[in-house]
């Protein structure tokens, strides 16, 4: 089976780079590898004690931040070493204040995996929820180096609990401990044999819980809002925008503001979809241009500033369900006590069901089922009001797991 890995990654590897002449995208993931080695030895020398942060992409690396800030302040001798497989991640926050070197981790082949942690040799590794690579692990076995896993989740369709799966499961096997978010994993992975398991929940919940100690203001959003009730619709992709275009188009009076904040802000996109609407709307960019009051719908084309912006939200909708990209984050309108809407596609995202389950959070799957939604909780602030302590409740009640992994690693 390891053979035939090895195989696979040499023929995945030859593809990127054919595909990444025409994939902006995969280019960019393709020349980041290629400058990894370079970077990690200009920046580290053999004497330096280090520790590696993984995180596949930007979503696992907010939820590995609060361990990772924690980390870094209690051992500021250490270098930190944050790798990326994704552009999404990585260009995002290749800057981050967190690491002093941050990098794509190259393709998981035998010889980048011993080229790697030979420049590394990392006390300490942190992998985050999914990402899990043989190689990368196998060498880190061999070499006696510590290793845990966080906020993990696992589902019984997985190869780790399948006949098949000995590598993956020997690949689990370098970590020392592995911390889950829910029953179910826990019970996966011990049906499987492994007994280094703790149930910690998703770290996620702390970091959105730091948001809170942040300062949100965002003058131009006041400016827009107006003191009236606002609608903030976070990370959305074109199957969530179809259900609003022709409900914020309908509507007759100017009591209710918009905002929309596309996970997709190229120029091109942006432009088609501001055309769909019919009511007075401005883009972030034009912003310093005009009266923002005199504004129905406010679109965010730049990134970055929607976690402070759902601050001002009095119903949020957040978008990936309406179609297979995958949910984006709930937790971040959640912890400001905010009714959240999503669409029908959450399968894969335990918290949206404990969520929904909760009260707080409203699945709808068509466009009548939104503005009957959307409606009702518009008319009804003492509602709105309810489900929104619901969900601020509901974050403030599965805090911890930053604590129990850090009394973890401190023993």
């Amino acid at each position: 089976m390891k053979a035939l890995y090895n195989i696979a990654l040499f023929i995945a590897e030859f593809s990127l780079k054919i595909l990444a002449f025409f994939n902006k995208k995969l280019k960019l993931g393709v020349d980041g590898r290629s400058k990894t080695y370079k970077i990690l030895e200009e920046h580290l020398a053999s004497q330096d004690q280090t520790f590696w942060f993984h995180c596949a992409s930007l979503g696992e690396y907010e939820q590995g931040l609060p361990i990772f800030k924690e980390l870094r302040a209690e051992n500021p001798q250490h270098k930190i070493v944050l790798t990326f497989f994704s552009p999404s991640g990585y260009e995002i926050r290749k800057n981050t204040d967190v690491a002093d070197v941050v990098v794509y981790l190259p393709m998981d082949t035998k010889n980048n995996s011993k080229r790697f942690l030979e420049l590394v040799n990392p006390e300490l590794t942190i992998f985050v929820k999914y990402e899990i690579w043989p190689n990368y692990l196998s060498e880190l076995k061999k070499r006696n180096l510590r290793a845990i896993l966080i906020s993990a989740v696992f589902r019984k369709e997985q190869s780790y609990f399948q006949f098949y799966g000995k590598m993956m499961r020997d690949a689990l096997s370098t970590f020392e401990h592995i911390f889950v978010q829910d029953k179910s994993s826990q019970y996966l992975l011990n049906s499987a044999h492994f007994n280094n398991v703790t149930i910690a929940g998703d770290t996620r919940y702390d970091r959105v819980s730091d948001q809170l100690q942040q300062n949100n203001k965002l003058s131009f959003i006041e400016d827009f809002r107006d003191g009236k009730p606002c609608v903030v619709i976070g990370s959305s992709w074109p199957e969530d925008e179809a259900l609003f275009i022709s409900y914020i188009n309908r509507r007759t009076s100017k009591d209710v503001k918009f905002i929309i904040a596309p996970h997709n802000i190229k120029g091109n996109q942006i432009d088609h979809f501001a055309k769909q609407l019919n009511k007075k709307t401005v883009l972030f960019s034009k912003k310093d241009d005009h009266n923002l009051a005199e504004f129905e719908v406010f679109i965010v084309d730049t990134i970055g500033i929607l976690s402070k912006i759902y601050s001002y939200a009095d119903i949020a909708y957040v978008g990936g369900g309406m179609g297979q990209t995958g949910l984006h984050n709930i937790l971040e309108p959640a912890v400001f006590g905010v009714p959240i809407i999503i669409g029908k596609n959450y399968k894969k995202f335990p918290e949206a069901f404990q969520m929904i389950k909760n009260g707080g959070v409203l699945s709808i799957k068509n466009k009548e089922e939104l503005q009957d939604t959307l409606d009702r909780l518009i008319k009804n602030a003492e509602e709105r009001k309810a489900l929104g302590h619901l969900n601020s409740a509901f974050i403030k009640n599965n805090k911890g797991a930053v604590i129990q992994i850090m009394s973890y690693l401190c023993n």
